[in-house]
């Protein structure tokens, strides 16, 4: 926490320049990349959730047809 290039993001990366022989340090990953993935993320969630919730709904429906159905048939019978 003490070298300034690791401040954004808590993380580093040691570089060893082949030309001057160096050491220097990096930030790994930026702030607001994280935050880009996160919400992409979130929102392939949302839509997943939401293609799901479609098809439970659906089948939902498709069953309490049968039901009706087959309870329509039994009451015909009698």
């Amino acid at each position: 926490k003490t070298i300034v290039e690791c401040g954004p993001t808590g993380f580093i990366e040691k570089i060893n320049c082949a030309t001057s022989k160096k050491d220097e340090y990096k930030s790994c990953r930026s702030a607001v990349m994280e935050a880009h993935v996160f919400w992409r993320f979130v929102g392939t969630m949302m839509c997943v959730a939401a293609v799901f919730a479609v098809l439970v709904v659906c089948r939902q429906r498709v069953l309490d047809r049968k039901a009706l159905e087959k309870v329509r048939k039994q009451i015909e019978s009698i």
